[in-house]
């Protein structure tokens, strides 16, 4: 079979009249020369001038249909194609790793302003100050230590919306997404949680780090390891990672994790030669340097190239509905040793159901800030000069220091001092031999000045500078400002983190991405719960569907507690100012989320929900208006004529009708009731009419099948026909059977009140009558109880009189 490798084999080799290896030694077959163990091949001019390579059968005695989707297709390619396209592939990356050259250089130097080491210095004199100023660490630290947080909260950094109608059946599948893939994260990759710590490092300095998803048999899991920007390597020209030519990740495999890769069949089962010690990235050696690691004289493992790009492989071309072959291009993956150029696999790269036939995606780019092209700018290019500054300053002010402390200068020729190799200690007088003169006109020292000012204000203004442009100085609290109101607090926090603010959401937009992936994996790959839950643990399978969109907790407009915090208290506040406009329980709800308290529902309960209740009780909750709106609210199940009198009956009481609050509130649920009461109405009637009718024969399998029910659109229809009906009577119930002229009514309504004024004289007349009768009455019974009294007195005396004259005329003894 003739392999006719197109664009991914190079085009000079092809066109080439001899095929030269990478040693120049001419590949083609002298005549009668031993074949060797190497299928013999040919060359062949074809019509456009260039060449066909013929590996005898091309392929190896393997019927390409039979083999996987997912098989290596390194293992049934020729060796000498593989040869091509390793040489091919293995150049086109040494060439995108020498592009990005100065993009290193930048990288590496950088890391030299985080002052991490002291640097020994013997310029400009033998113990002048090394140190690095820490500005540039600084910033760098506190993006880390801010985005560590909001990016990867202790519960996990996962959240849900459901895409579509909500329903409780959906929100309950929400919540147990939710609650599983946070769980998957921080507890089943264990990894996960330090790796993306050391990350945020790795991008707030660099501008780039990135991740990849992918499936590890050997865990059996999804993990999302951190790759740095020196591991992954693109063209010059790519843009983006997603529709990069060409994307390849340096991997460092140990000899016997490599050899467990082969017996698993992942890779090729060839002999390898024995690792050979690589020359080492400068951004490595200057990273090692920097923490103190040094490499031991054997190489630790392997470097491979995994290169994720397009291929046209004979013998899997794209083809058309013909079965011609397009000259197409398809993703596929390669795997191959970067030191001898050995490929251990080549497998497809998309998915066997697409019929586009997309790149699969497993690199998800973190960026700083967006560069100027592939990798983003990190701290080191935006404070790079600022910190270079600062250092220089700070080692001038230093220096200073040190040699007006510690003066040198000039002393006569024939000064002698006793000692002279020994320093002078505080408090030591030692002798000196003057040939003549004073001793002051035999030393003269140096014209050292103390630490600049203009040093020290020029070190300041650096200092503000690079915090004012990456927005890291903290926002002053004191004194003077604590009654700030709380927009302007937010303004001003607003104002000085917009660097931070854009930073924060573009993580929000790479971790929503990674999230997508982890989620892709978990759908193919989880069956089960590893859990009980109440819908039970099959449910899985079910619950990682379209439905339901896996976001970042995160919020791309809220940056940090500060602001969260701010927000939640103007809320409240508003809350507080206007009740009745409001949902207090959430404004005190989001309060206490922003705070950070765990189990808010133990502290603040949640409002009871709306129960189904009579109408004498809804009558009775509706004069609750003064004192905060009351929550009636109409059920379908309920008995929504009875409701609809009473209510009727209660409105037209004179208390009601005085009372606009209670009056409004009573006519919308009276509304509700015959909202609810027409669509019950009209589903019962669709019901019947589904159950009457005959039942209908499919066209395709010619079975009977009941009728359909009608379509909603329909349903909703006749419900407002009957909705208007109603309404119109509950109208009429409530307006005034006849009306008269306006001013009849007042003279009718002011003879009501003279009538009544008139009555109301003559009940006062009588009830003073009456008043007067009673008066009187009480005092002639007053009058006779006296007199009674009188004549009782009277009679006593009289009898006492009678007595003692009695007891006169008796004769003595």
């Amino acid at each position: 079979m003739a392999i006719a490798p197109r664009s991914n084999i190079d085009k000079g080799i092809m066109e080439a009249p001899e095929m030269l290896d990478e040693e120049g030694v001419d590949l083609e077959m002298e005549e009668g020369e031993d074949e060797g163990p190497e299928t013999p091949y040919t060359i062949e001019e074809d019509e456009e001038g260039g060449a066909i390579i013929t590996y005898g059968d091309g392929l190896d005695a393997v019927d390409v249909a039979s083999l996987g989707f997912g098989a290596n297709l390194a293992e049934v390619l020729e060796p000498g194609y593989l040869s091509l396209i390793s040489k091919e592939l293995g150049q086109a990356v040494e060439d995108d790793d020498e592009g990005r050259e100065e993009w290193k250089k930048v990288y590496e130097e950088g890391l030299t302003l985080l002052g991490i080491n002291y640097e020994d210095r013997t310029e400009p004199f033998e113990g002048s100050t090394g140190v690095t100023h820490p500005v540039l660490n600084e910033a760098v630290t506190q993006f880390q230590a801010q985005a560590y947080k909001e990016m990867l909260p202790s519960n996990g950094p996962a959240r849900t919306q459901i895409i579509g109608q909500v329903t409780p059946e959906r929100e309950q599948q929400a919540e147990r997404v939710k609650n599983y893939l946070n769980y998957y994260i921080t507890t089943e990759m264990e990894e996960y949680d330090p790796e993306y710590d050391q990350m945020l490092y790795y991008l707030g300095y660099g501008g780039s780090t990135f991740k990849k998803v992918y499936y590890d048999p050997e865990f059996g899991r999804a993990v999302s390891p951190v790759i740095y920007p020196n591991d992954l390597i693109v063209p010059y020209h790519a843009k983006d990672i997603r529709t990069a030519e060409r994307v390849t990740h340096v991997l460092r495999l140990s000899p016997n994790e490599l050899r467990k890769q082969q017996v698993s069949g992942f890779y090729r089962d060839i002999d390898l030669a024995e690792p050979t010690e690589a020359e080492r990235d400068q951004i490595e050696e200057k990273r090692d340097k920097i923490t103190g690691i040094e490499p031991s004289s054997k190489p630790d493992g392997y470097r491979l190239y995994e290169i994720h790009t397009n291929l046209d492989l004979e013998g899997f071309e794209d083809r058309d509905s013909d079965g011609e072959p397009t000259g197409i291009k398809l993703p596929y993956v390669v795997t191959m040793n970067a030191d001898t150029g050995d490929i251990l696999a080549i497998r497809r790269n998309y998915d066997e159901k697409d019929r586009k036939k997309l790149k699969q995606q497993y690199f998800v780019h973190y960026k700083f800030l967006p560069g100027l092209g592939f990798y983003g700018f990190g701290l080191v290019h935006l404070l790079g000069n600022l910190s270079r500054s600062s250092t220089s300053i700070l080692r001038q002010l230093i220096d200073a220091g040190t040699l007006s402390n510690l003066p040198a200068g000039f002393k006569a020729k024939g000064l002698r001092i006793q000692d002279e190799g020994s320093l002078l200690q505080p408090g030591e007088w030692r002798d000196v031999d003057a040939p003549g003169g004073s001793l002051r006109e035999s030393l003269l020292p140096l014209p050292y000045k103390e630490p600049s000012a203009t040093l020290m204000q020029l070190l300041g203004f650096c200092i503000t500078a690079a915090e004012k442009f990456v927005g890291t100085k903290d926002l002053g609290m004191t004194d003077s400002n604590q009654e700030l109101p709380v927009g302007t607090t937010i303004a001003l926090l607003e104002r000085g983190s917009r660097v931070l603010s854009a930073v924060h959401k573009r993580l929000h937009y790479s971790q929503k991405q990674e999230l997508k992936l982890l989620t892709n994996i978990i759908r193919k790959t989880v069956s089960v719960y590893p859990y009980d839950v109440a819908a039970g643990r099959e449910i899985a399978a079910q619950d990682f569907d379209d439905r339901i969109d896996i976001l970042p907790v995160t919020d791309p407009n809220i940056f940090s507690m500060t602001q969260r915090i701010s927000l939640a208290q103007e809320q409240l506040r508003l809350a507080e100012a206007a009740p009745q406009m409001h949902n207090q329980y959430e404004a005190y709800r989001r309060m206490y989320s922003a705070l950070g308290v765990q189990d808010i529902d133990l502290i603040l309960p949640p409002p009871p929900e709306p129960q189904p209740e009579g109408p004498a009780m809804e009558n009775a909750r509706s004069m609750l208006v003064p004192n905060g709106a009351p929550q009636l609210k109409a059920f379908p199940d309920q008995d929504h004529q009875s409701h609809i009198v009473s209510h009727l009956s209660f409105i037209k009481s004179p208390l009601i009708q005085t009372s606009p609050q209670v009056y409004g509130v009573l006519l919308g649920h009276i509304f509700e009731h015959v909202a609810l009461m027409a669509l019950q109405q009209v589903t019962e009637q669709a019901m019947s009419l589904q159950q009457q009718a005959p039942p209908m024969v499919n066209p395709m399998t010619g079975q009977m099948t009941p009728a359909p029910p009608p379509p909603p659109e329909l349903l909703q229809k006749a419900a407002a026909a009957i909705e208007a009906q109603m309404i119109e009577a509950v109208m009429q119930q409530l307006s005034p059977q006849q009306t008269e002229d306006p001013l009849i009514q007042l003279q009718q309504r002011d003879l009501d009140i003279r009538e009544q004024a008139v009555k109301l004289k003559a009940e006062e007349a009588a009830l003073r009558i009456d008043l007067d009768e009673r008066k009187l009455e009480a005092k002639q019974a007053e009058d006779n109880r006296r007199r009674s009294s009188t004549e009782d007195i009277q009679q006593l005396r009289a009898n006492v009189s009678m007595a003692r004259a009695r007891e006169a005329k008796r004769p003595t003894q």
